[in-house]
């Protein structure tokens, strides 16, 4: 079967290609994909070429598919695999695979398997890791940003707290307590938001940080600070280049006791060390963001590490559980994932987009493998309807569910370029 993919050659170097897939062996499973929302991760891939961790040496001759926030339907089944799975279903997967050591995870390091491309093939190491998951609801979409939801889980279950009568650690924020999401009016902030505050132990107080006023408004729109009222969160959105003292203005917030956890979310060294100061007793730091400099660092206060528990931590990606409660906690319509997405296109901007990435504002670039459409912001639908019916549709469907992307766009998209969905 032949196969459209965006593959990347080495630094700087995607290429969208069609060639022939191989047969599948009898351990294998043949998918379709139908959607992926690109992540920065791949940016910092391309950056680094064969230098990324994940990378094989030959992609020069090999190249790999990128992407790993995917989704779509099963289409042939290696004989191994039949008594589980079945062609026409739809599915998710786990892309942190850890196979017996190995860091090769799809969208970095398969020449046959990733999530930029029309048709793949899912490796027998997936399905003995338990890493593909039968996925029953409505939209595509929602499956490939229960990976990034996933990350977001994940970073929540890692931070943990102390006590002074044992050793136990007790996972996850602290209930009733203070959290801090600096950096957090972008997409993985936002997916921050919505979790934090379905949570059965929750904080009392989420307080997010920008100093994009773009960004916040944005913020203040798809998740209103009337949405966490309701679950009983006080929720604040921040701007601290508006504070007269950035350190006192948020510290006084937590009423002068500082933040039970905090996770910041851009790996820039003053945001670092401002999280730092701004912990309470046995306060956790979480770096979630992942720099590209390999370099990267940050003064922490040891002082404070010793005398009143402040410990630092760091998570990436998240596990096969994570994934589950992401797509449960999506289908029950808990959390809403499209808080995330702030652009659609099809798989023949998917090169540009991520090379450019971080340089286009907005959220999550929501990609649909199967047709050509250039990336395309959702804000910017109801005047390209005035000459475009596809775009006059899928407006109106937005602006019915707060602006975002929805399951009913999902449909007219699929309905315009006469796809199954």
């Amino acid at each position: 079967m032949k196969t459209k993919a965006v593959r990347m050659y080495g630094a700087d170097d995607l290429r969208l290609e069609e060639f022939e897939l191989p047969e599948i062996k009898d351990d294998e499973i043949l998918v379709k994909v139908v959607s992926d929302s690109i992540c920065m991760s791949t940016y910092k891939l391309i950056k680094q070429g064969k230098k990324h961790k994940r990378a094989p040496q030959n992609i020069d001759t090999n190249p790999v598919i990128v992407g790993h926030e995917f989704a779509g339907d099963i289409v042939k089944v290696g004989a191994k695999w039949q008594h589980e799975f079945t062609p026409g279903e739809k599915f998710a997967q786990q892309p942190a695979l850890n196979y017996k050591g190995s860091l090769n995870s799809p969208g970095y390091s398969y020449e046959f398997f990733g999530g930029d491309c029309t048709y793949c093939i899912i490796p027998h190491e997936v399905m003995e890791l338990g890493c593909l998951l039968h996925y029953h609801g409505p939209s595509y979409f929602e499956a490939s940003l229960g990976e990034p939801m996933s990350c977001i889980i994940g970073g929540f279950h890692s931070n943990y707290h102390t006590n002074k009568r044992n050793y136990d650690h007790a996972s996850g924020v602290k209930e009733n307590g203070a959290l801090l999401i600096m950096g957090g009016a972008g997409p993985m902030g936002l997916g921050a938001v919505e979790y934090a505050i379905c949570l059965e132990k929750k904080p009392r107080l989420v307080v997010v940080t920008d100093v994009s006023e773009d960004r916040i408004a944005r913020a203040e729109k798809v998740v209103p600070v009337s949405k966490a009222a309701a679950q009983g969160v006080t929720l604040k959105y921040v701007n601290p280049n508006k504070l007269e003292d950035q350190y006192e203005g948020l510290k006084a917030l937590t009423g002068g006791k500082g933040y039970d956890d905090i996770l910041v979310m851009a790996p820039i060294r003053p945001l670092v060390e401002q999280a730092d100061s701004l912990l309470a007793f046995d306060g956790c730091l979480n770096f979630f963001a992942g720099p590209t400099d390999n370099k990267f660092s940050a003064n922490i206060n040891m002082y404070n590490t010793h005398y009143i528990s402040t410990h630092i931590m760091g998570s990436t990606g998240g596990n096969t559980d994570d994934l589950v409660e992401a797509l449960d906690l999506s289908a029950a319509g808990t959390i809403n994932p499209s808080v995330m997405v702030t652009h659609v296109g099809g798989l023949d901007c998917v090169a540009d987009a991520t090379e450019n990435l971080p340089s286009i504002p907005g959220g999550k670039k929501l990609i649909y493998t199967h047709i050509n459409l250039p990336l395309t912001a959702i804000d910017d639908f109801r005047a390209l309807g005035e000459k475009d019916e596809l775009f006059k549709k899928l407006a109106d469907s937005c602006e019915k569910h707060s602006g975002l992307w929805n399951s009913e766009a999902e449909q007219i998209l699929f309905a315009h370029y006469g796809l199954n969905g």
